[in-house]
């Protein structure tokens, strides 16, 4: 008998990794690992349809069932477009998109890299002027006749990536506030003999608790 890791290592590589959050949890390997715990249900998630149940059914050895409509209904694979006209350049749909395929930059016009796009619709909400749609890309196929292993497998290594740029930039941002912070301390400490001794300490208390939580954040992290 496979190991919790071991079934959740596989039920992952049987779902789409469109990243949807559909299934109710924020991302593929998350409800992965809820399957294998016996957390959530193999009716959870819609882009892998019927067939997806059916795949995630023969490694559980649960029974199979039909798709949950609470988490949704199968259907085509739709990819976002964005209408350059009506866009604003906020940024916030590339904040949203799990998989880094829309490009652009602030104020400036953003577009969708089709050929990455997992059809999420996790931009959709985001669009504070709604100049997001979704067009049907696969006709007729649905959940796993419309997406490919070889997409699913882009699809998670762009979201592994984004993971790890957004852990880093967080790192990175952490350790500018803290050189800040500490630079702050050592003016502070050159300007001692001039400054009103309560002053000083209130100062010094601010940036020590800017410095412990900075701190914090990074033993936090994976």
């Amino acid at each position: 008998m496979p190991t919790t890791d071991e079934l959740a290592r596989d039920i992952a590589a049987a779902l789409p990794q469109t990243q949807c959050t559909r299934c109710g949890y924020p991302d593929c390997a998350a409800y992965a690992r809820a399957i294998a715990s016996g957390e959530a249900g193999i009716a959870q998630c819609p882009p892998g349809g019927a067939e997806g149940v059916a795949r995630l059914a023969a490694l559980t050895g649960r029974p199979v069932r039909a798709l949950d409509p609470a988490h949704g209904s199968e259907g085509p694979l739709q990819l976002a477009v964005i209408d350059e006209a009506w866009c604003i350049g906020c940024t916030l749909c590339i904040k949203a998109c799990p998989v880094d395929c829309i490009v652009g930059a602030p104020k400036a016009m953003h577009t969708v890299i089709g050929a990455q796009c997992t059809g999420c619709e996790l931009c959709i909400p985001a669009c504070p002027v709604d100049c997001i749609a979704l067009v049907n890309v696969s006709g007729t196929r649905t959940g796993w006749a419309a997406w490919s292993a070889e997409q699913a497998e882009r699809a998670r290594e762009r979201y592994a990536f984004r993971a790890v740029r957004l852990e880093q930039a967080a790192r990175d941002n952490d350790a500018r506030l803290a050189a800040k912070a500490e630079a702050k301390l050592a003016d502070l400490g050159a300007h001692s003999r001039h400054t009103d001794p309560a002053v000083l300490e209130r100062k010094r208390a601010v940036i020590a608790a800017a410095l412990a939580r900075a701190r914090e954040r990074r033993q936090q992290r994976p």
